[in-house]
């Protein structure tokens, strides 16, 4: 059973609340009450709080999971609304601020497992290209002909 939660207009960038959600996703609900506890970053206490808002779901819907079973499924980061505002400078010039916001989910569930009792991982089910190839794009054969033949014309002159 999943239950969600949804944390909307949170004062921070979604980049910087991006590096926080990253660091939980996949994680039993427990083990990331730990690490958000003890994260220096100021959208972590706003995570925990919503964090414990979806447990809080979870326990409270038809199917009453156990909570030491939950895991954190699915957490992602929005952008919100930017608000813009004027920081006067020097000359009678004005520079822009911008204050931006973000949306945030997050999906628990008792159906997944783990990230550390998974097996295997994304570092062994790499989808993508073979190792040592580049995704460059072949030089073009009109140009460097073009360059050598202008050269050798003028050597002859």
């Amino acid at each position: 059973m999943e239950t969600k939660a949804t944390l909307k207009y949170l004062k921070a960038s979604a980049q910087k609340v991006r590096l926080i959600a990253d660091t939980v996703r996949g994680r039993r609900v427990e083990e990331a009450y730990q690490i958000l506890r003890f994260t220096k970053k100021m959208a972590a206490k706003d995570l925990e709080k919503l964090l414990r808002s979806a447990v809080a779901n979870a326990e409270n819907s038809e199917s009453a999971p156990n909570v030491d079973d939950l895991v954190i499924s699915k957490i992602y980061v929005n952008e919100g609304p930017t608000e813009k505002r004027i920081q006067p400078a020097s000359m009678g010039r004005a520079f822009r601020i911008l204050k931006r916001q973000s949306h945030v989910t997050i999906h628990v569930s008792d159906d997944v497992e783990p990230v550390n009792k998974r097996t295997g991982g994304a570092a062994t089910k790499r989808a993508g290209k073979a190792p040592g190839k580049s995704a460059g794009k072949a030089p073009a054969k009109g140009r460097a002909t073009a360059a050598k033949k202008s050269t050798s014309t003028r050597a002859q002159k």
